[in-house]
């Protein structure tokens, strides 16, 4: 089972064009759609916990699990990570292995069933668990080891590749992946609420504007959403080529794919949205807060939040992240 102390492979960010960043003294440079790397490492598989066999009888759950549980003694002080490989049977598509994260409250014997979060990173990128992880476990330290369950998923095959999200005959069916293969695995191998109210879909950077899309696209599904320095629309850098090669050139099709349509045609009066990016991500930052404007006119409950000083970056993931679960942690439940 991975440990969120082992080394990390990659932490996914984008960057403004020609922007140079260091890491870890080590000097990247990246465009609008690169990332942030460390060295590769490999996680180890994740090992599930077993489940709590299902009680006898119906469970009033009408109080928020903040408040009914008890931490057990040797209740572990941080989560744990590890990979896992999710079968892509209704989709076809050749993703790569995902990445889980399990709070502390995950871990203990008859563990209870937490709340659900489905996240994407950058592009390019892996589905790097480490950066939520970081940050939801400094959640759970404050709420007696309690914090939300995550599947890091790889929305993009290849991470040189924007798949946009959709299922498309250049890029796979990646939506489908996404709303069937990877929730029916998830439903099936994690303890997890059920419920919409219970289930968050988040992402940062290419992965924000999945999130975003996939939100609004199954709102029946996901009651809250993280979009952390998400791009405003799939396809945004590439939009000449996208709208050529993927909708071959019809407009309309494209344009019914965006968030700012999706949000002009319909009311999402129980969506919780938490829309975060850097205070100085100039890329980024004003078709975000535009966005954020559109869906608050849609119904949405959102807010908005700029990390200060910082641009396209970890320290604005993280700390877009933080302010997102502390909205939503009453919400999920949590406290």
């Amino acid at each position: 089972m991975g440990n969120r102390s082992t080394p990390r492979r990659r932490w996914i960010a984008a960057g403004a064009a020609g922007l140079v960043l260091l890491v870890a003294t080590v000097v990247v440079t990246v465009s609008v759609a690169s990332g942030l790397a460390q060295p590769d490492q490999a996680v180890p598989a994740l090992s599930l916990p077993d489940r709590p066999a299902p009680p006898a009888q119906a469970v009033d759950d009408s109080s928020p699990l903040s408040a009914t549980w008890r931490p057990p003694a040797g209740l572990p002080a941080q989560g744990t990570i590890g990979s896992v490989r999710i079968p892509a049977t209704a989709s076809g598509f050749s993703a790569r292995d995902a990445e889980v994260y399990l709070p502390p409250a995950a871990l203990v014997p008859d563990a209870p069933a937490l709340p659900f979060v489905l996240m994407m990173m950058g592009q390019p990128g892996d589905p790097d668990a480490g950066p939520i992880a970081s940050v939801l476990d400094a959640f759970a330290a404050a709420h007696n080891g309690l914090a939300p369950i995550v599947l890091v998923a790889d929305q993009l095959g290849d991470p040189d590749v924007d798949s946009l999200c959709l299922d498309t005959a250049e890029y796979g069916r990646v939506e489908t992946y996404l709303e069937e293969d990877v929730l029916t695995w998830a439903r099936g191998n994690l303890n997890i609420e059920a419920g919409r109210e219970s289930w968050t879909v988040a992402g940062f950077s290419n992965g924000g504007q999945c999130a975003l899309s996939l939100a609004l696209r199954y709102p029946e599904v996901w009651g809250s959403l993280i979009d952390a320095s998400g791009t405003v629309y799939a396809g945004l850098e590439t939009e000449p080529e996208v709208l050529a090669d993927v909708f071959g050139g019809d407009q309309a099709a494209y344009d019914a794919t965006k968030p700012a349509t999706l949000l002009g045609r319909s009311r999402y009066p129980d969506t919780t949205a938490v829309f975060t990016v850097g205070s100085e991500d100039s890329v980024m930052e004003p078709g975000l807060k535009d966005l954020s404007g559109t869906a608050r006119a849609a119904g949405v409950a959102v807010t908005y939040y700029e990390v200060p000083g910082e641009g396209h970056s970890f320290e604005a993931l993280g700390g877009g992240l933080t302010e997102a679960f502390g909205v939503l942690a009453s919400r999920l439940g949590l406290g």
